[in-house]
């Protein structure tokens, strides 16, 4: 009894100390929330630093510990990007924009959306300058919309046009033993080819080269128009690599003027007119409340964003799983002030099951509230599953989509156990199409799983016959597999209009009849009680970051390909392959 006893007591003990805990971070939170209120200074700059990883939607982190102790994963949001340029556009303590961000780490659709708000931002009459030591590409198509933009005297433009690589794996898999057993339908459905040769099919070689140029003439246009220089001089450019150094990149009018940095803030202070002009980085405006457009509608329309890799289950920030997304959808449909639905999606694909169930219930959707598309850097594969059945596709030029087309992969390591004199023998009580990685696969289970991916690729085909009002025999056509940009699917009818999230939004609520309306984000992603804890310093390890730093990056790309592959299950909607482009 006395045990009993004492032993409650310690359970009660552990739980009122806990308790005690947190509420004393809770009273940290609230002191140093508090004492760190930003506010926007009157001559202020605002500061585009785009290092941070960006996504089209990366929700405020609700841990109470991880503000306290700044352990945020860094990530930022393409829409509150988005925000607080528009909402700098009319503040009047902004004077205006200073891009100097060594790298934008976001998509190149991503990047366009950015460089078009960028556009309209200088409508207001506010300057926008930019200035960096080296440009890398990506970085000066976003730059070049800068009223000038400067260089370091000993720095350099990278600017030499696309290049996509992709790693093959054929004779490291004979080498070593280790194959992936490969099942497809599609002649561009090439996501697998890396196992099952060593140099790239021309099929492959074909569309790749395709949305390249398209890719390629989209950026080539927009700085042609930013810095009044024709398609064919950029070109010429890049073709010698004219940005090599800053004395090239200023007399093929790539840049205004080659200046040191401290140079470059006497033009800043100039620009906005007072000796003294306040810097504000983007983080510090989107915190300060610029990062939303605030409103007192009651109408709303509904974001769902759906990004990332699709994988059977619940899903997360960075995984589509059915259960998040499936639960925004039902979410949004109940909710009587939300008025239409937008789904923004940002995905190479994934798993076909899912891809599946997420079409039924944005089928559902369809009957009760208007169902417009959005589209990211990349809405290919299971991403257009999902997306073929709503009213209207909106996506940016840049945007790579279709990839209709489907395959399976299995791991096999026959080759590998009889070299290491592995024998394995298997009993079963029926004939049916069993597999072991030890044995070769047999024609049995190839037929099953073939007839697998063919019937899943048949209903592939009508479910976009049906969203798209098409023939089955149309869609087949120019399905196969097949990758396109955003302006080539428009010509081909898989998108219906060139545009960015703003212009579905305002689709969707044309199609729902209502002029005054804000926006509701979903899903929201909630982390268990024991999940706040893992973010204190102690226990906090980038696995990713450990892996980059020991491998180097190319040795990690490798790795990382081969353990996507890996850890794919059943029939796959995924885009044709991994792709790098420089």
């Amino acid at each position: 009894m006395k045990f009993l006893r004492n032993f409650f007591a310690s359970i009660l003990g552990t739980l009122t100390a806990l308790f005690l805990i947190f509420i004393f971070f809770m009273l940290i939170a609230s002191f140093l929330g508090d004492q760190d209120k930003i506010v926007v200074s009157s001559n202020s700059v605002l500061e585009l630093d785009l290092t941070a990883q960006i996504k089209d939607y990366a929700p405020k982190e609700d841990n109470p510990f991880a503000e306290i102790f700044d352990l945020s994963d860094g990530k930022i949001g393409l829409n509150n990007i988005i925000n607080a340029i528009e909402n700098a556009k009319t503040d009047n303590n902004i004077k205006g924009i200073n891009l100097t961000t060594s790298f934008v780490n976001a998509g190149i659709a991503q990047t366009q959306t950015i460089r078009k708000k960028l556009e309209d931002f200088k409508k207001s009459g506010k300057f926008i300058y930019a200035y960096n030591d080296i440009y890398t590409q990506k970085n000066y198509y976003l730059s070049s919309v800068a009223d000038s933009v400067f260089l370091n005297p000993v720095g350099i433009i990278d600017f030499k046009g696309l290049a996509a690589e992709i790693l093959y794996y054929k004779d490291f898999q004979e080498k070593y033993g280790v194959k992936m057993e490969v099942i497809r339908h599609g002649k561009y459905k090439s996501a697998v080819e890396p196992y099952l040769s060593n140099k790239m099919s021309d099929a492959n070689r074909e569309q790749t080269t395709s949305f390249l140029k398209s890719i390629w003439a989209e950026i080539i246009n927009d700085i042609s128009k930013s810095r009044k220089i024709s398609a064919e001089k950029l070109n010429l450019i890049a073709d010698n690599s004219n940005g090599r150094n800053a004395l090239l990149a200023k007399e093929n009018s790539l840049i205004d003027a080659v200046i040191y940095a401290d140079q470059y803030d006497e033009k800043i202070k100039k620009a906005a007119n007072t000796s003294k002009p306040k810097t504000i980085s983007l983080a510090d405006y989107i915190k300060s409340g610029k990062g939303r457009i605030s409103s007192i509608a009651k109408n709303k329309i509904a974001v769902i964003y759906a990004q990332g890799t699709i994988l059977y289950g619940k899903g997360n920030e960075d995984i589509i799983g059915q259960g998040i997304i499936n639960k925004a959808i039902k979410k949004a449909v109940k909710d009587k002030n939300v008025k239409a639905i937008v789904l923004r999606v940002n995905s190479p694909g994934g798993d076909a099951l899912t891809s599946e169930l997420i079409w039924r219930q944005i089928e559902l959707a369809k009957k009760e509230k208007p169902v417009v598309v959005s589209m990211g850097n990349v809405a290919a594969s299971g991403g257009y599953y999902i997306a073929t059945n709503a009213a209207k596709i909106f996506a940016e030029p840049t945007t790579i989509t279709g990839s209709i087309g489907v395959f399976g992969t299995i791991p096999n390591i026959n080759e590998l156990a009889k070299n290491m004199g592995i024998n394995a023998e298997q009993v079963s009580t029926n004939n049916s199409a069993n597999y072991s990685v030890f044995e070769p696969m047999s024609k049995q289970f190839y037929d099953v799983t073939k007839e697998s991916v063919e019937r899943i690729y048949t209903t592939f085909l009508s479910r976009v016959a049906k969203g798209r009002n098409m023939t089955i025999e149309q869609v087949n056509e120019i399905a196969q597999g097949r990758v396109w940009t955003a302006k080539e699917a428009v010509k081909i009818g898989l998108v219906d209009e060139l545009g960015g999230l703003n212009d579905a939004v305002k689709y969707a609520a044309k199609l729902a009849e209502v002029d005054n309306y804000r926006i509701r984000n979903y899903p929201s992603y909630k982390k268990d009680i024991k999940d706040a804890f893992k973010v204190f310093p102690f226990v906090k390890i980038d696995k990713e970051a450990i892996l980059k730093e020991t491998l180097g990056d190319e040795t990690y790309r490798l790795y990382n390909n081969i353990n996507q592959m890996k850890n794919l299950k059943g029939i796959q909607a995924r885009m044709p392959f991994i792709y790098t482009i420089k």
